[in-house]
């Protein structure tokens, strides 16, 4: 007889959609990497008509790679939003170049400006604030810049802890916004507690940073996968959530899903229509496929994939 037993995922049927779930996740966005997306046969079977889906622009990946991506996507029907990544971008010339091309054979108008994950800069740039004062994004009539949010900080910006350096470059950013034709919004990295999550966004906005905020949202993976990536990406404060699953032996090899975490935000969000966590953004660490179904079993209308049979 056997000690434990688990019941695997397929063989559970899908929770009722919660109406303030279902509206919390209008409009979602979705991450992939040009390797990620290879996997994909076809994207509208998976995402909703339309969705915005950022392209990962990882060091190392040659830009032509990053342009088939765009361009793909765009043709099966998806706002795409590629990363410029300040450190990985060698200099002014460099950057109107991906930007020629990303318009020029992707229709791309949409861009996640930020400073990237590499410790010494490529060549010229440093911060995505260098990005924007260019003016290259709004020569081109780029129609919506995203910027990054770390509601747990981020030890890259401010080594010895502390928000100061990251709560001033959003001051900057929050400025920017009224010099730009572009819609702006900040996108954050992926968490796991809501607490936390809402008393940062509260913070922001009482500090008169108002642009919309869109949530990351780790989607369904192994829990060994997510402390991975936590911990590659910063995320420490919310390392404690996983740590908790992992000492219930009972939940250690099912899938990590955010099902709690989505929950208490939209239950925030319908309490207070005017919470600034607009959006969802999902980094799909287990896959955009499996991403795409826990979406669609929890979103109702906000998640019905492009290609449906109706």
């Amino acid at each position: 007889m056997a000690l434990l037993n688990f019941r695997s995922r397929s063989e559970t049927a899908p929770p009722p959609v919660k109406p303030e779930v279902e509206a919390f996740l209008q409009d979602y966005s979705i991450e992939v990497m040009p390797r990620t997306a290879e996997k994909v046969e076809d994207f509208r079977a998976l995402l909703p008509a339309g969705t915005r889906v950022y392209i990962a622009h990882i060091e190392g990946t040659p830009i032509d790679d990053m342009v088939a991506t765009a361009r793909r996507l765009n043709a099966e029907g998806y706002t795409v939003m590629p990363h410029f990544p300040a450190r990985i971008i060698k200099d002014k010339a460099t950057l109107g170049d991906w930007i020629a091309r990303y318009q020029g054979e992707a229709d791309v108008r949409q861009a996640l400006v930020l400073a990237g994950g590499v410790s010494s800069p490529h060549g010229d740039f440093h911060s995505s604030m260098q990005l924007l004062e260019t003016g290259l994004f709004d020569a081109a009539g780029f129609e919506r810049l995203h910027v990054a949010g770390h509601p747990e900080g981020n030890r890259d910006i401010d080594p010895e802890g502390g928000n100061r350096v990251v709560d001033e470059a959003l001051r900057w950013k929050q400025a920017f916004s009224a010099h730009t034709a572009a819609e702006m919004a900040i996108v954050t990295q992926f968490a796991f507690e809501s607490g936390p999550v809402i008393a940062w966004a509260d913070r922001l906005r009482a500090a008169g940073i108002t642009l919309p905020i869109h949530i990351g949202v780790a989607g369904p993976a192994k829990l060994q996968t997510l402390i991975k990536f936590s911990i590659a990406c910063g995320v420490g404060a919310s390392l404690r959530v996983l740590q908790r699953r992992a000492k219930d032996v009972t939940k250690l090899l099912m899938p990590f899903e955010p099902d709690e975490f989505v929950g208490a935000l939209a239950a925030h969000k319908a309490a207070n229509p005017d919470f600034n966590i607009t959006n969802v953004h999902f980094f799909p660490l287990g896959g955009i496929k499996a991403n795409a179904t826990w979406a669609i079993e929890h979103g109702g209308t906000a998640a019905v994939p492009a290609d449906a049979k109706t």
